[in-house]
């Protein structure tokens, strides 16, 4: 019975509305960062545009497919506590199709421009008789090749759209005809897509980033990688969740939510850190000099300040912050630590991305700026445009009456 009341406590078919100052903010970032990308380009920063381009690409869509794999690794793992705010992140992958053309474009623009990738992307490397001939290069050139990057950037990311576009559908379907159908189909799916993803998501971040500096690499890359893009889609998640219920919405997302949701930034933010230091440590300690050129880049004066910022912002305000339980359970707290991490992981993917790309003009100022306003209008247009299209809540979900009584 006690469930039951429950039912009658909650507006099960409350939409958003996605409208007024909200709507023309973001649309005002998204004006703001085209004008910014205009600029950079008209101004000859080619390079630094794209590398920007790039860095804001990527991050776009991970944070896309993290909403992805949140939604995928619930139904697998058959979690009850977060079907309340499935909504969130079923939106956030309803828009990685629209991520994955925006990245894709930029890097075969980058590719076709020369401004990124050209560590390895110049046929003149690969040539024996060009005073640029570079025997690493040419090693590693049946993998790293323009036509086998683009089919794997293809594969990949159209591989993960179509897998978040059919399992927030199929979410949408069941609110409409109720049963298990729906259900029963995201599970096997979910399964799927959780396979290809792990396997393949290490070798996206090798192509789109790693290969950016194509002569060092690392085994570890693509779980903190990985790590990076689980974090900042969390902390997205969180940064939506209270925001909406400070506007009155989502009532039957409580404490309980908050504090589950703090525990998975908290300890994966633990885990980023790990796979970073373990990444530093080994070759910091061996000294190999071809493995060593890679962080030596990011000790020069216009990169050192951030690489270690990085790690304050990243590992240190969440550990401090999110160790005690309460932190976890206040909404301000937690979306002051989840646009921090947020901040943090754009600082991380800038770490990887510039010192590889952009190497006469090392500044940091309006074009770094500029682009990820865009991206952020962007991201903040097309996700909760397509919250405000449906209830905000699954009510056919089987385990929604387990999200309703969740306590910790």
């Amino acid at each position: 019975m006690g469930t039951h009341n429950h039912h009658h406590d909650y507006n099960f078919s409350e939409q958003y509305t996605f409208a007024g100052t909200a709507k023309v903010v973001s649309l005002v970032a998204v004006v703001l960062g085209v004008a910014t990308i205009a600029y950079g380009l008209s101004t000859g920063d080619t390079t630094r545009t794209f590398a920007n381009l790039l860095l804001m690409g990527y991050y776009f869509a991970c944070v896309c497919a993290a909403g992805a794999f949140f939604i995928a690794l619930q139904m697998v793992t058959q979690s009850g506590w977060s079907v309340g705010m499935l909504r969130i992140p079923q939106a956030m992958a309803s828009v990685l199709p629209i991520a994955a053309i925006v990245l894709f474009v930029i890097a075969a623009a980058g590719l076709n421009t020369h401004t990124l990738y050209h560590h390895w992307a110049d046929p003149e490397l690969l040539d024996t008789n060009s005073p640029k001939y570079d025997p690493i290069i040419a090693g590693k050139s049946a993998f790293l090749n323009v036509p086998a990057f683009l089919i794997r950037q293809i594969l990949f990311m159209g591989s993960y759209s179509i897998f978040a576009f059919i399992i927030a559908k199929l979410s949408y379907k069941e609110d409409l005809e109720g049963g298990l159908n729906s259900y029963k189909r995201s599970f096997k799916l979910s399964a799927i897509f959780l396979v290809i993803f792990g396997f393949t998501t290490p070798i996206w971040s090798f192509d789109t980033i790693m290969s950016l500096e194509a002569h060092w690499f690392s085994t570890m890359f693509g779980w903190y990688n990985f790590a990076a893009m689980w974090v900042s889609g969390i902390a997205a998640i969180v940064v939506i969740l209270v925001l909406l219920k400070k506007a009155g919405y989502m009532a039957w997302v409580n404490e309980n939510h908050l504090h589950d949701l703090g525990k998975l930034m908290f300890g994966f933010s633990i885990f980023w850190t790990y796979v970073w230091f373990a990444q530093f440590m080994l070759i910091w300690y061996s000294n190999i000099p071809e493995e060593t050129v890679y962080f030596y880049k990011r000790w020069e004066p216009e990169y050192k300040p951030w690489f270690w910022l990085s790690i304050v912002i990243n590992f240190l305000a969440p550990l401090l912050i999110l160790v005690d339980r309460d932190a976890k359970r206040k909404q301000n707290i937690m979306l002051f630590v989840a646009i921090l991490l947020l901040c943090g992981h754009w600082l991380d993917y800038y770490i990887m991305v510039m010192p590889g790309t952009v190497e006469a003009d090392r500044h940091f100022g309006l074009i770094e700026i500029g682009t990820a306003i865009g991206f952020a209008g962007l991201f903040t247009f097309l996700v909760m445009n397509k919250i405000s299209k449906h209830a905000l809540v699954p009510k056919h979900h089987p385990f929604l009456d387990e999200s309703l009584n969740h306590q910790i």
